[in-house]
C-alpha cells in the first residue's frame, strides 16, 4: 500500500503593512526607495500580501506604485489602502478612490466606521449614512473588478458599545461583495480573552459568507497575543508590521506572530524555508528604515538565544532544550554563549570554540582568560556587548595577537569659533576637535593629524590617515554607533566612564569597550581596538596556519 500522505497544515493568510501603518511610527520616515527596497524583502520572505500605503493621500505613495508597475514582485500581491467614500458624495465621484484604481492593484483595503461614536463625532453624519459609505464603496471597487479587503476601524470598541450597530456594518460590507472582513483593535486596549471571544461571534454570524481577518495594535503589549487569539476563534488573516513598528506602541509583530503560528500552532503562513529567512529579514529591514535592531525581540533578535550565566550554559552544551523552546536555526538565528563575570568556565570554553579554538578545563589560558575577564568587569568591562574586545583578550592570552599597528600617543583640543555662543545653536556655534597621534605601524613611526566634529571623529580621522596607506581595507569601515555609560554617577566629572563603539563594513559588524576616567582614552581605547579588530584574520585561520 502506498504510505499515507501526510494531513496538509492549515494556512493562514499574512497581511503586510509595514509600508503604511508601520511607517506611522514616530522617527520612522521612509522614501519611494526604501519603501520599493521594503517590498522587495517582503516579497523574497513569501508575504502574500503587502500593503503599500494610501495612493492619493500623499504623492510619495503614489509614485510608489507607479515604479511598482513597471518592476513587479515576483510572487506577493500588493495592496492599495483608502478609506469609504466620503459621506453624500457618490463612490465614483470621490477622488481618494479614483487615485486608488490608479495605482493598478489587484487587491484593494477598504477602512469604514464600526463604532458609532466616530461615525457621529468623527465623521459627523448618521449611522445610516455611514452604513452606506461601505456599502456603495466596496460595490463601485468590485464594479471594477476589484477584490476588496474590509478594514472595521474600531471593531471591538464598537461591539463592545453597541454590538447591534457593529455587527450591521459588517453585514452591509459582506452583502456589498468584501472579500474579506478583518477586525481591527485600532487603539489596542482590547485583552485577548475579549478579542477570541468576540471573533469568535463574527465567525458565527457572517464566517459562512466571508472570511475574518484580525488587526491589533500593541498599547497593550498584548497585539502580538491578541493576533493568536483571534486565530484560535477562527480569524484566517493576520495584519501586522515587520519588528512590530507602528503609531504609538506599533502593530502586531509578524517576526513574533508568524513563529508562533508555524511552530506552535500547526499553521502554515511562509513558503517552504521561509521562517528561516525571517530573522535575516527583520535585521535587513531594520536597516532600511534607520532604527536600531531590537537585540531583545522574541525569535529575532540578536539575545533571544543567548546565554550568560554559566549553569544555563553548562545545560544547553549537553541538551538544548534545556534553555531554549525552539531551535534558533528555525527563524535563522543562532545560539549565543555571552561572557561577563556571571561566567562559568562553560562560557568560556564555548565562547572560544566559536572563534575556532579548542581549550579544555585543564588547559592554563582558559584559567587565566575567566580570570582576567572578571577582573576587567570588575573594573567597568562589558565583554557580553562588545565580542570583538573579548576575542582580542583571547587573542593576547594565547599568544596569537599580532599588533598591525600601536598607538603610542594622541592629543585632542577642541576649538570654539569667535563667534561662539553657549546659548546658540548649534549649527552656528559648532565646536570643532583637532586631533593628533603617533603611531607604529610596520615599523615606521606616523605622527598625524586630522579635524572632526568631535573627539572620537577627529581622532578616528587621524588614525586612519596614519593607516590607510598600509591597510587601505579601513576606507570600507565605518563608525555605526556610539554609547557612553558613566559606571559611578557619584563620583561627578571624576567618574569611570564605558564607551562602546559598534562598527560597520559591508555585511560586517563588531563591537569594542574602553573604559576610564578620561572618556576620551576610553573611546581612543575601544576606537583603536575596533580598527585593529578590523585587520586581523579569523582566530581559526591564525591557529591553523600558526
Amino acid at each position: 500500500m502506498p504510505a499515507a500522505q501526510p494531513t496538509p497544515r492549515p494556512a493562514i493568510v499574512i497581511y503586510d503593512t509595514t509600508l503604511r501603518d508601520g511607517s506611522q511610527r514616530e522617527g520612522l520616515s521612509l522614501s519611494v526607495d526604501d519603501k520599493v527596497t521594503l517590498a522587495r524583502l517582503l516579497d523574497q520572505l513569501g508575504i502574500p500580501l503587502i500593503e503599500g500605503g494610501w495612493p492619493g493621500a500623499n504623492p510619495k505613495d503614489v509614485q510608489f506604485f507607479w515604479q511598482m508597475k513597471e518592476h513587479p514582485l515576483e510572487q506577493a500581491q500588493l495592496v492599495a489602502f483608502t478609506s469609504t467614500r466620503r459621506p453624500h458624495r457618490p463612490a465614483a465621484e470621490d477622488p481618494f478612490l479614483q487615485a486608488i484604481l490608479s495605482a493598478g492593484t489587484h487587491y484593494i483595503t477598504v477602512f469604514g466606521k464600526s463604532w458609532d461614536l466616530h461615525v457621529t463625532e468623527g465623521l459627523g453624519t448618521t449611522l445610516t449614512e455611514n452604513l452606506a459609505m461601505i456599502r456603495d464603496t466596496i460595490t463601485f471597487l468590485g464594479s471594477q473588478k476589484r477584490r476588496v479587503i474590509y478594514d472595521a476601524e474600531h471593531w471591538f470598541d464598537a461591539y463592545q458599545r453597541n454590538p447591534d450597530y457593529a455587527l450591521e456594518t459588517l453585514h452591509t460590507a459582506v452583502q456589498a461583495g468584501a472579500e474579506w472582513v478583518v477586525l481591527c483593535d485600532t487603539n489596542g486596549g482590547t485583552l485577548p480573552w475579549d478579542i477570541e471571544r468576540i471573533t469568535a461571534v463574527v465567525v458565527q454570524e457572517v464566517g459562512s459568507q466571508v472570511q475574518i481577518g484580525i488587526h491589533t495594535h500593541n498599547d497593550s503589549e498584548t497585539g502580538v497575543a491578541n493576533a493568536l487569539a483571534a486565530v484560535r476563534a477562527g480569524a484566517r488573516m493576520v495584519q501586522g508590521t515587520i519588528n512590530g513598528y507602528g503609531e504609538r506602541c506599533g502593530n502586531a509583530n509578524l517576526c513574533s506572530v508568524i513563529p508562533n503560528l508555524e511552530l506552535k500552532m500547526g499553521y502554515t503562513c511562509l513558503p517552504p524555508q521561509g521562517l528561516r529567512r525571517l530573522t535575516p529579514t527583520a535585521r535587513a529591514v531594520s536597516e532600511v528604515v534607520n532604527l536600531a535592531p531590537d537585540d531583545h525581540a522574541p525569535f529575532v533578535g540578536l539575545s533571544a538565544f543567548a546565554h550568560k550565566g554559566g549553569i544555563h550554559v553548562s545545560a544547553v552544551q549537553k541538551n538544548p532544550l534545556t534553555y531554549e523552546h525552539i531551535e534558533p536555526e528555525q527563524v535563522g538565528n543562532e545560539r549565543r554563549i555571552v561572557v561577563s563575570e556571571q561566567s562559568g568556565m562553560s562560557n568560556i570554553l564555548s565562547k572560544v570554540s566559536s572563534f575556532g579554538v579548542t581549550l579544555s578545563k585543564g588547559d592554563p589560558a582558559a584559567r587565566t582568560i575567566l580570570e582576567t575577564l572578571k577582573a576587567l568587569e570588575m573594573e567597568g568591562y562589558q565583554f557580553e556587548a562588545a565580542e570583538a574586545s573579548f576575542e582580542l583578550l583571547v587573542r593576547e592570552h594565547l599568544h596569537l595577537r599580532p599588533r598591525p599597528f600601536q598607538l603610542l600617543s594622541f592629543n585632542v583640543t577642541a576649538t570654539t569659533p569667535s563667534h561662539w555662543d553657549p546659548q546658540g545653536s548649534p549649527q552656528e556655534t559648532q565646536v570643532q576637535s583637532l586631533a593628533a597621534i603617533k603611531v607604529l605601524v610596520q615599523g615606521q613611526t606616523r605622527i598625524t593629524a586630522a579635524e572632526g566634529n568631535g573627539p572620537v571623529a577627529a581622532l578616528d580621522g587621524a588614525l586612519r590617515k596614519a593607516l590607510i596607506e598600509f591597510y587601505p581595507a579601513l576606507a570600507g569601515i565605518h563608525l555605526a554607533d556610539y554609547k557612553v555609560r558613566i559606571l559611578d554617577g557619584r563620583s561627578g566629572t571624576s567618574a569611570k566612564t564605558r564607551v562602546l563603539i559598534e562598527f560597520a563594513a559591508e555585511h560586517r559588524r563588531w563591537t569594542t569597550v574602553g573604559v576610564s576616567t578620561n572618556i576620551i582614552e576610553a573611546s581612543c581605547r575601544a576606537l583603536a581596538e575596533g580598527l585593529e579588530y578590523s585587520l586581523l584574520p579569523p582566530l581559526s585561520q591564525t591557529v591553523t596556519t600558526s
